[in-house]
């Protein structure tokens, strides 16, 4: 008896002393208003690859025909992943997918050298 009520007593004790910590009303929120448009900026800038790290497959460098090339066969066999020519002095070069992390990138690219035996992974740098 005598420790039931000594077990009850220390819980009241560590109790009482929160119970006037909750407070009761509405909780007003107040937002810059470039917010939502940094938001914006941040979405487009994921969109172009200039923002995170992210990762690529290359299948071709050289001049601006054998691109045009390459990137038709791509299209040709694969519709999952977009593709895009990118100028880099002083090549042409054809750049597959925009991978959120290397084993996402490295299953791809274990499809992709099927038809493109030269292509290999990459992180691009930041523009």
């Amino acid at each position: 008896m005598k420790t039931s009520i000594f077990l009850l007593f220390c819980s009241l004790s560590i109790a009482l002393p929160f119970s006037g910590l909750a407070q009761a009303g509405q909780v007003q929120i107040s937002q810059d208003s470039l917010v939502p448009h940094l938001l914006e900026v941040k979405t487009d800038m994921a969109r172009a690859n200039r923002l995170g790290d992210r990762f690529m497959i290359q299948i071709y460098s050289g001049n601006s025909a054998g691109a045009t090339e390459a990137i038709e066969q791509y299209r040709e066999v694969f519709t999952e992943w977009p593709s895009t020519i990118v100028f880099e002095t002083p090549n042409y070069k054809v750049w597959i997918g925009n991978f959120r992390n290397s084993i996402e990138a490295d299953r791809v690219l274990l499809l992709i050298r099927e038809e493109f035996p030269s292509a290999f992974r990459f992180r691009p740098s930041r523009r």
